[in-house]
């Protein structure tokens, strides 16, 4: 889910941008409502930073305690030391220390080292089949400085920021309370959110989310699915044309993308290239779509070849072809297959780039998430 890195040049959006926006303007709503109790357990989130590795690296900058899965202390590591965490018997092993899983506890604020890199709260490793498994025990708000920075440009304006901030919440939040892993909730990439720990942190970004705390998209009081991509080519899916059950929150609008660097891309493959990235059905001879969205995003394709056919899903085509999207056009010529295409990711929920675009014309970030998630609230919870 994280946007791209470069830009290019392409037509401006219609002028009637501010009229498209306003009509939405009224749907949000700034209600303030209580915590119930299984939002407050959900402010610390156990992200999986290491999964079922042979061992992995942590340490602290600061002192920090070492509590066994009893929650009892049963030493201390020194500041600045590098430690390893293996596995050994049923559980895991520091040192002298052995537990079914250990917590690893910075003292006087200080944050620990996971594998490659500093994050903030604590640490707790658990055994996971052969290997074990490092989770970063972390605040929600605090968690967000990383995952603002790694899902947008620290450099953005503040508005599309408050924008991703409030989006990332959501997700979170709604994630954790479907998480099917008993483990963790979430992981570090773009499965659910990119998070890099304090490498991804910035002043602008520490901003955005404190300016927004505890604030969410609900709809009928619940935490919405705030799905998000980079860019959709001009206009957002409807959640049913690409996923599954409709959501009233998350409806195709008008995209204003047009000047993203994935706005438009194009790839070329000759016939043999592509028979064997997809597979089992040799050179490729035809390219025939099955079902697409109103908008012309793929979602299953039929592949004609010299040994075959056979039918390939969107998410299939992406993986196997490395595209952008599934929002293209083929043109065969003499073997050669060139495909054009347009937009970054699912399509579905909020663009980033739609996000940036607007920021800079001076739109508010509850005017911007009211946009692409019709019928939801902007809902502070304390």
């Amino acid at each position: 889910m994280t946007v791209q890195q470069s830009r290019n040049s392409a037509p401006r959006v219609a002028q009637w941008l501010w009229l498209t926006i306003g009509r939405y303007s009224g749907l949000v709503g700034l209600v303030w409502i209580l915590l119930s109790l299984s939002a407050q357990a959900a402010t610390e989130l156990r992200i999986a930073i290491k999964k079922g590795v042979n061992g992995v690296q942590i340490g602290s900058s600061t002192p920090a305690l070492v509590k066994d899965a009893g929650g009892r202390k049963i030493g201390e590591l020194a500041a600045l030391d590098g430690f390893t965490v293996r596995p050994r018997g049923s559980g895991v092993n520091l040192n002298q220390w052995n537990s079914s899983y250990l917590v690893i506890e910075p003292t006087a604020d200080g944050v620990v080292w996971i594998g490659d890199r500093w994050y903030r709260g604590k640490v707790r490793i658990i055994r996971q089949g052969n290997g074990v498994t490092a989770l970063n025990l972390v605040n929600l708000e605090e968690y967000l400085y990383s995952v603002v920075g790694s899902e947008a440009y620290p450099t953005w304006p503040q508005e599309a920021l408050k924008a991703q901030a409030v989006v990332a919440r959501t997700y979170a939040l709604y994630q954790s309370s479907k998480a099917s892993n008993r483990f963790y909730d979430l992981d570090t990439t773009t499965k659910t959110q990119v998070y890099k720990g304090l490498e991804t942190e910035f002043v602008s970004t520490q901003d955005a989310v404190k300016a927004t705390t505890g604030q969410v998209l609900t709809y009928n009081g619940k935490i919405i699915l705030a799905a998000f991509h980079s860019s959709s080519g001009g206009h957002t899916e409807n959640v049913e044309d690409v996923w599954s059950s409709p959501l009233p929150y998350l409806r195709g609008v008008v995209d204003y993308d047009q000047l993203a660097p994935v706005f438009q891309w194009s790839k070329t493959f000759s016939a043999n290239d592509m028979g064997n990235l997809l597979g089992g059905v040799g050179a490729v001879r035809s390219l025939i779509p099955e079902r697409t969205t109103p908008n012309g995003r793929i979602i299953s394709l039929k592949v004609v070849g010299s040994r075959g056919s056979r039918q390939v899903t969107d998410d299939q085509l992406r993986k196997a072809l490395s595209l952008k999207s599934t929002l293209f056009t083929v043109s065969a010529n003499n073997g050669t297959f060139q495909i054009e295409g347009r937009g970054y990711g699912h399509g579905i929920g909020l663009s980033q780039w739609g996000t940036h675009y607007l920021a800079e014309q001076g739109v508010p970030y509850d005017q911007i998430v009211s946009h692409y998630y019709q019928n939801a609230q902007l809902t502070t919870i304390k």
